[in-house]
């Protein structure tokens, strides 16, 4: 089965294979902090916020400049715990904190 197409938001930390993303050269942060953050971004989403909006604002990611958009992908092209989580979604479904070698991270399947 294809994993459909996928928006994510990524927050990173200290521990992450890359601690440095578009908005910060050094990034110093907890996981802790990093899954708060999380967390906060789940709340407003909960509350109406629009995923992509606040993606592009926020994430971590280099997926932020396109919302969050990953696109479709299928098996084997995603760290295990991120591919587990997003084949486990239904069409507008939004995962829970996912944590992987790259930081902490959210994933709304779109289609």
């Amino acid at each position: 089965g294809s994993s459909g197409i996928n928006a994510e938001y990524g927050v990173k930390h200290r521990d992450s294979r890359r601690p440095s993303s578009w908005r910060e050269a050094n990034i110093t942060r907890s996981k802790q902090e990093a899954l708060q953050i999380l967390q906060g971004f789940i709340d407003q989403i909960n509350g109406g916020a629009s995923f992509a909006e606040l993606a592009k604002e926020n994430s971590d990611c280099s997926s932020a400049s396109r919302g969050g958009d990953l696109g479709f992908f299928g098996r084997g092209q995603m760290q295990k715990p991120f591919e587990e989580a997003t084949f486990g979604l239904q069409i507008d479904e939004m995962s829970g904190p996912v944590i992987t070698d790259s930081g902490v991270h959210i994933i709304l399947r779109t289609g």
